[in-house]
């Protein structure tokens, strides 16, 4: 047997799809508590839009545990007293092409397209 058949049997598993969404799900429970518990007493006073917890939970769902994470810690990083805020949004994931279709999609606007000409020659 494969590994890959391995990993494709092994991934349909309910366990092992628990397993790998907890992390993720672990932090979202924490920042909807502290938005539930610390967020209110604390008031509205973020300089972001939309608000760092809800920046959290956003980069959560789309980027997963580990790149969220990292995500939040810069955004609660640039959060301080001479930062300006403004709107700032969660960046979509980036889809990785594959190479042979980078390489040939590389240099597309700098070719001028070519029409067609007949290779009739015109009888006089």
């Amino acid at each position: 047997m494969l590994l890959t058949d391995m990993l494709t049997k092994l991934a349909a598993k309910p366990v092992v799809i628990f397993l790998f969404n907890f992390p993720r799900t672990l932090l979202i429970i924490l920042v909807k508590a502290y938005r539930l518990f610390l967020s209110a007493s604390l008031g509205n006073n973020c300089r972001f839009e939309p608000s760092c917890s809800t920046y959290s939970l956003q980069a959560l769902e789309i980027h997963g545990a580990a790149i969220g994470s990292y995500m939040t810690l810069k955004r609660l990083g640039r959060c301080h007293p001479w930062c300006d805020g403004g709107f700032d949004p969660v960046p979509l994931k980036k889809h990785k092409a594959s190479s042979a279709a980078a390489q040939k999609s590389l240099f597309t606007r700098l070719v001028i397209p070519v029409t067609s000409t007949s290779s009739k020659k015109n009888p006089k």
